[in-house]
């Protein structure tokens, strides 16, 4: 497994692997280093022979056909028969491979915020059913560690107190995302987290000394001015809604800050898929007290049945509750398994897109209401995350000596 360090968030560099090929820069003095290329072939393997010698050197040490090379061909090529076919199609199947990735994305993530949205309506415990999440998604990377489907990382002291101050930033997040989705319109909500991008150069300014570029810094125009437009004409504006998101942007972004300042350059620190999963069990046990002490134990008959008045029975408010549980982490997984495919930056813009869907799905499911002025506010700022993600692809020009 390649040791790389995480950045939970597009807006945080993210350091991806380089594979080496180990190589003996000391050879046994007396041995004479022989050189095969071997390239793919539809008839097998071929080589390079760069000379008559070779062929006398293989007639000598393979006079007689061996069953243990049988499956080999050697022979002549300088170019490699349907090269450019066999590419094209490894090209393909990765962009396939890729987009398929993408659509799963942003589908667990429609389902999600579906799910909990109709649960948040019945069932009023954001912090409860953030508990019931983290839960779920505590099951599921036990189950991926004890079939051997990853495998489980060691953790030293040292980073386990880094990985815990990002696990209480995660849980702080992904609560006050519940809360905000709890009191408002799930389109209002993203539509407030699209300011992130402000509270990362705002974050990073102050804590890593990061001083944004020109660009970056008019992207923030538009998200800042969209997302003001588009609050003052939200039907369903609340403030609860509104400071839960806001605050949620907050502790989403200091936590990819914390990631940079702590994990980023420190030896043997873990992967995307092993960090998440770690946080993801200790926010589990950091959220289930919290909730109790906050709402108090609500897995009840009483709670379930006021729930039923409600318009959900106690077995559609149970498997959804699961459903939305699995879709929480699968959509976070898959996240990071794409930021492992691809730049941060590309990572920001498929973000950017999903934030759309969701957004235009979410109206469409719940038909909420939204005048011109506001879907107009909704776009502005949308679209200032993409000048965003655009703005920090473009490098800083060197100064002149």
């Amino acid at each position: 497994m390649h040791i790389t360090a995480l950045a939970l968030s597009p807006s945080a560099p993210f350091l991806k692997p380089k594979n080496l090929l180990n190589r003996n820069p000391n050879p046994s003095p007396g041995v004479v280093p022989v050189q095969l290329h071997l390239l793919t072939s539809t008839n097998g393997l071929s080589c390079h022979r760069s000379s008559s010698l070779f062929s006398s050197l293989s007639s000598v040490l393979f006079p007689y056909p061996n069953p243990r090379f049988s499956g080999f061909k050697f022979r002549a090529s300088s170019v490699p028969e349907n090269a450019e076919e066999t590419e094209k199609s490894s090209n393909l199947g990765g962009i396939l491979q890729l987009g398929s990735m993408f659509v799963i994305w942003y589908l667990l993530n429609i389902y999600f915020n579906i799910f909990n949205k109709q649960i948040l309506k019945v069932y009023p415990f954001p912090a409860t059913v953030t508990a019931f999440q983290f839960g779920c998604g505590t099951v599921l990377v036990i189950l991926m560690w004890a079939f051997n489907l990853y495998k489980r990382p060691k953790i030293s002291k040292s980073q386990f107190s880094g990985i815990l101050i990002l696990a209480v930033t995660h849980t702080m997040g992904n609560l006050l995302t519940n809360l905000s989705l709890r009191k408002v319109a799930v389109s209002f909500t993203h539509t407030i987290k699209a300011m992130e991008p402000f509270f990362t150069v705002v974050l990073a300014t102050l804590f890593l000394g990061e001083k944004p570029t020109l660009p970056i810094v008019s992207s923030l125009v538009p998200i800042v001015g969209g997302v003001a437009l588009a609050s003052f004409t939200e039907s369903s504006f609340n403030w609860t809604g509104f400071w839960s998101a806001m605050a949620s942007n907050l502790t989403n972004q200091s936590r990819n800050v914390f990631s940079k300042k702590f994990m980023v350059n420190k030896e043997g620190a873990l992967d995307t898929i092993n960090l998440f999963s770690v946080i993801t069990i200790i926010s589990f046990l950091l959220c289930t007290p919290v909730a109790i002490f906050i709402e108090g134990i609500k897995f009840t008959p009483s709670y379930l049945q006021f729930a039923a008045s409600q318009g959900l029975n106690v077995r559609e408010l149970c498997v959804r509750s699961l459903l939305a549980g699995i879709c929480f982490h699968s959509y976070q997984q898959v996240s990071y398994t794409i930021l492992q495919m691809v730049s941060p930056v590309t990572h920001a813009v498929g973000n950017c897109v999903k934030r759309v869907v969701v957004i235009i799905s979410s109206v469409i499911f719940f038909q909420t209401p939204a005048s011109p002025i506001n879907s107009l506010g909704t776009g502005v700022a949308l679209v200032g995350v993409f000048l965003y993600s655009r703005a920090k692809r473009m490098k800083p020009k060197p100064k002149a000596a």
